[in-house]
């Protein structure tokens, strides 16, 4: 069964972008330095992407404060990146990182639902602790990556999976993020499965999810 298209106008998705803009405008300055501890597998996603390709062209849907951009610089220096987030005040952290290192990442203040459009297909794009929290919308955000990618190009994608625990479900949804196992069946079906995994975090207290997908030719 085909899942409910979510339209490119949908007043509910309008909404929940400008409370998730406003969210992050409070939260930019402690993001760095309180997050390490829930955000795990960012660096093991990007390894798992050097094992498989070397990406030219990349782009990072909620870029958010820069960090992870950098560690795909790191990993991939002669590439082209890009940041895309929907938070000024999150950008204008990672704009300060690029520039403290000189970083070549353009940054793109917006929404993501639909494709950019550029002139060149990329090569790979990530969303990294992104999906959970585009709600609604998740759905138009792959499906505008997939048409934003080449033929071939893969999506690469770590977040949030489910928990056992309705009490930490209701929290995190307190602070936008949808733990229900969702995205990852989602991926499957829309991209050519490279790799995947689910793993626990905090002793089972909740599951994060990574999974590298090929752009499907049909």
């Amino acid at each position: 069964m085909s899942e409910p298209r979510e339209s490119l106008t949908d007043p509910a998705a309008e909404a929940a972008s400008v409370a998730l803009a406003r969210y992050y405008r409070w939260h930019a300055r402690l993001y760095d330095s309180t997050r390490w501890s829930f955000l795990f597998g960012r660096s093991r996603l990007i390894q798992a992407i050097a094992a498989h390709r070397q990406p030219r062209r990349i782009l990072e849907i909620g870029c958010g404060t820069g960090g992870n951009l950098l560690r795909l610089l790191r990993q991939f220096p002669d590439a082209t990146l890009i940041g895309l987030d929907l938070s000024a005040d999150m950008l204008a952290q990672a704009r300060r990182k690029a520039s403290a290192r000189s970083a070549p990442i353009t940054l793109l203040h917006q929404r993501y639902d639909q494709p950019l459009q550029l002139d060149t297909p990329l090569d790979l794009i990530v969303f990294s602790y992104c999906l959970s929290m585009i709600n609604p919308g998740w759905r138009q955000a792959v499906a505008a990556a997939l048409r934003d990618l080449r033929a071939g190009g893969l999506l690469a994608v770590v977040d949030f999976h489910d928990t056992p625990s309705a009490r930490f479900s209701r929290w995190m949804a307190l602070n936008h993020v949808r733990m229900d196992a969702h995205l990852l069946p989602h991926l499957n079906g829309r991209c050519q499965p490279i790799t995947q995994s689910v793993r626990p975090a905090y002793g089972g207290g909740w599951r994060y999810f990574s999974f590298i997908g090929s752009k499907r030719n049909d």
